[in-house]
């Protein structure tokens, strides 16, 4: 059987990491298989739901190299909804509901001052058709609930969490279409995973009540439930849930320089046992991509974590991959000179003004000033070379006597602007004999 995986998102705000994770493990977990993978856009809420927001998505994931094999929009398979929902009024299994948010809610303390689950008593259950026709007759348009089996026990074996056991005595028949006739999620992704062969969902264990309550809607539907796993929700990197997950999106991470690889590279292996490498590309992880190694453990998500994976993956990146996004007239001495320093790729531009100018010095005292216009004496006496910078530093090793930091550190300063950087014999072929003289003997004025 063809492993199929979907991710379904709703259409009313951008993908944050936590989504993003979703819809890539479910992918990784396809490709796995050899199956396909499917974005289903769960746009029944027509308030809420915007168009940009479903372009935002396929650009989000397309930015991380997820790419669908096929699309569904749920706006488009309502005719499906209602096919199913007749049945299932036929068979008994949705019944109507009248209850006000605030009637319910006083139920529900009614039943927890008892001692009692707080679950929904079924009242509407007793209503007769009279009654219905009068609370018609009043303008009163019901909800609907989907009747849960309450003698049968609710049981799957979880990809992740092992063997789950719910007691359906202990659940709420869950409201599945709203008195304005919209959906809720249970019912339609219940009918939508079974028209469209998904095999497999993979979610977050906070879906996991809604999943007992839908492998009975599955067998209410006549349809095989999909194997279901749950995977431990991400926490930030002090061990909570963190409200800064809920937002940090695509958009924030690009504008932090995040580089798509490193993302996936970081969000492929959490919440599992397998370390994380930056050298992996898509194949490998998903080749390598397990449910067994996933464990029960909040998995935590460390923006350190990710910012450290992301200098791996550009201190790997070739010239040819990082070119087009170079500032103009860096070659590829120049990246091969200055990649080992950037944590970030955009941070290229900064060393490439060190190399362009101009630059910003520190004032040097006397004695240092003394030391810098002889070195720019000896600079210009010297063959220009790959190994200028070995020769003009043992030169002045020899002739002044100094060596270590008070050698190298005021050459740098004066040749850089910067305390630290780049290798200087890379970087100084790079200034260029001119410019190099002329800062040195700037730095004496």
């Amino acid at each position: 059987m063809t492993v199929v995986t979907r991710f379904a998102p709703s259409p009313t705000g951008r993908l944050h990491v936590g989504n993003l994770r979703t819809a890539l493990h479910n992918w990784l977990l396809a490709k796995h298989h050899g199956g396909r993978f499917l974005l289903r856009i769960d746009d029944t809420d027509k308030e809420r739901s915007r168009e940009e927001y479903v372009e935002a998505i396929r650009a989000d994931l397309a930015w991380l190299g997820v790419h669908p094999d096929g699309e569904e929009r749920q706006s488009a398979r309502f005719d499906l909804y209602e096919a199913a929902f007749a049945a299932l009024k036929d068979a008994g299994r949705v019944y109507r509901c009248y209850e006000t948010p605030q009637e319910l809610e006083l139920k529900r303390k009614v039943l927890l001052g008892r001692g009692l689950p707080p679950i929904y008593d079924r009242a509407a259950l007793e209503l007769s058709e009279a009654d219905h026709a009068a609370k018609a007759s009043a303008g009163e348009a019901p909800h609907w609930r989907f009747l849960l089996d309450r003698d049968k026990p609710i049981e799957w074996t979880d990809g992740i969490r092992g063997p789950q056991h719910f007691d359906p005595a202990q659940m709420s028949d869950p409201v599945v279409r709203r008195a304005d006739g919209s959906w809720l999620y249970m019912l339609p992704s219940a009918i939508d995973d079974s028209a469209m062969g998904v095999t497999d969902v993979l979610r977050g264990e906070d879906h996991v009540s809604n999943t007992a309550t839908q492998m009975q809607m599955f067998t209410a539907l006549d349809a095989s439930p999909p194997r279901f796993a749950h995977e431990a929700l991400l926490v930030g990197s002090e061990g909570k849930l963190s409200k800064r997950l809920g937002s940090l999106g695509i958009d924030t991470l690009r504008e932090a320089g995040i580089e798509p690889a490193a993302l996936v590279a970081l969000l492929a292996r959490l919440g599992t046992s397998d370390p994380v490498d930056a050298g992996l590309d898509a194949e490998a992880l998903a080749a390598s991509f397990d449910l067994s190694h996933f464990g029960r453990a909040p998995a935590r998500f460390d923006e350190e974590d990710l910012h450290r994976i992301n200098a791996a993956v550009v201190h790997a990146m070739s010239f040819a991959e990082a070119a087009p996004r170079l500032p103009h007239g860096m070659d590829e001495a120049a990246w091969l000179a200055i990649r080992p320093n950037l944590a970030h790729l955009g941070e290229a531009a900064d060393w490439w003004q060190v190399v362009t100018g101009p630059i910003e010095m520190p004032a040097f005292d006397e004695d240092t000033r003394a030391f810098l216009s002889g070195a720019a004496e000896t600079l210009a006496s010297l063959e220009w070379s790959g190994e200028v910078w070995r020769d003009l530093t043992g030169t002045l090793k020899d002739s002044t006597g100094r060596k270590g930091k008070a050698l190298f550190q005021p050459l740098r300063q004066a040749l850089t602007g910067r305390d630290h950087g780049p290798e200087m014999a890379l970087l100084l072929p790079l200034i260029g004999r001119d410019e190099a003289l002329a800062r040195l003997k700037f730095a004496t004025a």
